[in-house]
């Protein structure tokens, strides 16, 4: 039976409706938020692998471009694999969602949201989290929901939640906040160095929005929610746990305090292979395979709960970190630039185990990345990639297509610095930049973001300020009275620890936020000295950064392409480009001195419809030389105006001449001097230089001069 659920939020209509389509799901809701609609689906695996540590929880958000009136573009005209957006907008659900189901729930999870139709004034990726959210609270699978996210905008200097794409356009901020009714789970920001002070300002004021629509979610959830399923999951008996406890705690405590990753990794594999060996060993001639597996598997979680209790211990009552540094304490820094001769900038940022080598790429504007989704965005100038290959962690690993996690770390490098990027009218480039992680020991994307942010200085790119990032973490007490906020997280604290806290900014201010959380939420006061602790490790950061390389290049690199931007009358785009494209290909060829326009050493000339042209070379000379037979094209005759003309054609009636290449007229025999002139030759001669004065066009549009007018 279908019901509807309708609730005004902040001025628009969010309905829910239920019992009609998808009813073979598990959950299903369909979410409409204006007229954007989307279909949020939810299935759980009928079995688990409780002997899994891993809890497989699949989100997908699956864009349909007919929700937004378009074909496909390429040769296949359907749906290929997920777009960045996509991608970014599946994880940003997940996210918040996945602290909330049990601990010990293994069962497979999917939830689907489709995307039917786009309303661009009304998100369709927060429609979709409601709508997750909202399936599986209604569903038979556990779950300590509802979880909500709005955006936040500030316009005017007044927040706003879910700014519409134009408001967002004038806004220094867009925030996405998520969570419970009770805290705060999971952020998302890009900023215009936006204060602390104003982006905790901004975290709480969506929060109170996350509260409205998670009662409106419990009051649904109340009226058509089911019974909860049991599931199967491991237990660990209390004589084990003292077991192995006794056996194996200390060793494990002497291991952890070891410095050096590496070292410190093989030590605490070491002493639970000791323990899983000498049980395996002790059982494998009483007990069933299965039974040893069992067996095999609670010992194993009986060590990782070991391991998580002495590094909380020696974080939250020791008051001291694995590795011996204080709680605010930043890894040794060091950087260093041009390491790469011929690429257009490049920089290497290394904190503690963990180093990133960025590299810019300067393009003419033709060549920035088309996109092709549901949002108004049909194109980007800037990019930053991010790649993590297993190496950077000594293992072997899968190589291919970049996965969610690179895809996600990439977009949250290029959020930050694109807020301190220069605007197409002041740098007409097309600008990449690629990390390559060397090494990882955690905080790999802000690791990102100062090496990235030293490339593009190093390139000539002009930044509006430099820019670093820093990782914090959080490690509360097993009772949540007490907590410890860490500064630069490494890979255990941010494995272990309760929170992954990233801020990247200017000296001024926030540019970018990203949060994760391992528990149910975090309060206010966490959040404030999280962001209080950020800003001074972001100040000590730009300190050292600064001291490599502290303001962008005067001019791009010997290897980039130099540029030159000017304007002509609209009127003439077409005399540039001539018949079926031979004047432009002309200039190309002449100025490069090459045979084909495909030739990688010819020059690039770009026309907007606006008259702007942009022309890029490596040589100067070469774009002086393409600019100035451009404008001898474009360049118009002042009549009244004096000019030195050549004299290029004879004729009974007058002589042509040349004012500049492209531009010839003619002088009458009659204006040629102040006396009668019986032959034309008596006066010039082929090749001549004369003073000529325009006089106007002819009946045929042709350019007529005096020479008689300019002699006096």
């Amino acid at each position: 039976m279908k019901k509807i659920f309708e609730k005004d939020f902040r001025g628009r209509k969010l309905v829910i409706e239920h019992g009609e389509l998808a009813k073979q799901a598990h959950g299903s809701v369909l979410v409409r938020y204006g007229d954007t609609v989307v279909l949020s689906t939810v299935v759980v695996s009928k079995t688990a692998n409780i002997l899994s540590d891993f809890f497989p929880l699949m989100v997908l958000y699956q864009e349909k471009l007919y929700s937004v009136g378009k074909i496909p573009g390429g040769f296949i005209k359907r749906e290929g694999r997920p777009t960045d957006a996509a991608t970014l907008a599946a994880r940003m659900i997940d996210r918040p969602m996945r602290p909330m189901f049990p601990e010990n729930f293994r069962n497979e999870v999917q939830v689907v949201n489709t995307v039917l139709s786009v309303d661009t004034d009304n998100s369709p990726e927060l429609t979709a989290m409601f709508g997750s959210s909202l399936s599986t609270c209604i569903s038979k699978i556990p779950f300590d929901g509802p979880i909500a996210g709005v955006k936040v905008g500030r316009v005017n200097g007044e927040f706003v939640i879910n700014p519409t794409p134009d408001e967002l356009e004038v806004s220094d901020l867009d925030l996405t906040v998520a969570g419970t009714k009770y805290a705060i789970n999971m952020v998302e920001a890009g900023a215009k160095e936006v204060s602390e002070d104003d982006m905790l300002e901004a975290l709480m004021f969506g929060h109170e929005a996350v509260k409205e629509l998670c009662e409106f979610q419990e009051e649904i959830i109340q009226e058509i929610g089911v019974e909860k399923m049991e599931y199967e999951h491991i237990e660990l008996p209390e004589e084990l746990v003292n077991e192995i406890t006794q056996l194996a705690s200390d060793k494990l405590d002497k291991a952890m305090r070891i410095h050096e990753k590496l070292e410190k990794y093989a030590a605490i594999d070491a002493v639970k292979e000791e323990v899983v060996k000498k049980y395996e060993e002790e059982n494998k001639e009483k007990l069933e395979n299965e039974e040893l597996t069992l067996l095999l598997t609670q010992v194993k979680l009986i060590l990782e709960n070991i391991e998580y209790d002495i590094f909380r211990s020696i974080t939250v009552n020791e008051k001291t970190r694995s590795d011996g540094r204080s709680m605010t304490e930043i890894r040794p820094l060091s950087t260093a630039i041009d390491l790469l001769p011929r690429t257009h900038g490049s920089a290497l940022f290394t904190r503690g185990e963990t180093q990133a080598l960025a590299v810019t790429t300067l393009g003419a504007i033709n060549e920035n990345q088309i996109l092709d989704g549901l949002s108004l965005e049909t194109e980007k100038r800037f990019m930053l990639h991010y790649n993590f290959p297993a190496f950077s962690v000594g293992e072997t690993g899968r190589y291919g297509s970049p996965g969610r996690r690179e895809i996600g770390h990439g977009a949250l490098g290029e959020r930050c610095l694109s807020q301190v990027m220069p605007s197409e009218e002041e740098f007409p480039y097309t600008v990449r930049v690629v990390s390559e992680i060397l090494e990882s020991n955690g905080s790999s994307s802000q690791a990102t973001i100062c090496a990235g942010c030293m490339s593009l200085m190093a390139a000539g790119v002009p930044i509006k300020a430099p820019v670093a990032g820093i990782a914090m973490g959080l490690i509360t007490s097993k009772d949540g009275k007490d907590y410890t906020i860490l500064t630069d997280i490494q890979g255990m604290e941010d494995h272990l620890g309760d929170m992954d806290f990233k801020v990247g900014g200017t000296r001024n201010g926030i540019c970018s936020l990203q949060m994760d959380i391992k528990i149910k939420g975090i309060t206010k006061q966490i959040l404030k000295e999280a962001l209080a602790q950020a800003h001074t490790a972001r100040q000590e950061i730009l300190d050292v950064m600064e001291k490599e390389i502290a303001e962008p290049r005067a001019d791009v690199s010997e290897y980039a392409p130099k540029m030159e931007t000017f304007m002509i009358n609209p009127d003439k785009i077409k005399d540039v480009i001539g018949k079926g494209g031979d004047t432009i290909t002309k200039i190309i060829c002449e100025t490069s001195n090459v045979t084909s326009v495909s030739d990688v050493r010819a020059v690039k000339i770009e026309l907007e419809d606006d008259g702007r042209v942009m022309i890029y070379h490596m040589d100067r000379d070469i774009i002086n030389k393409a600019k100035e037979m451009i404008l001898d094209l474009t360049r118009e005759v002042e009549e009244g105006k004096i000019y030195s003309a050549k004299v290029v054609k004879i004729e009974d009636f007058g002589c042509f001449v040349e004012v500049w290449p492209g531009c010839e007229g003619l002088v009458h025999i009659s204006k040629l001097a102040k006396d009668h002139v019986e032959k034309v030759e008596d006066v010039v001669k082929l090749g001549d230089e004369i003073l000529v004065k325009a006089i106007g066009t002819d009946k045929k549009g042709r350019l007529n001069f005096s020479r008689k007018d300019a002699l006096k």
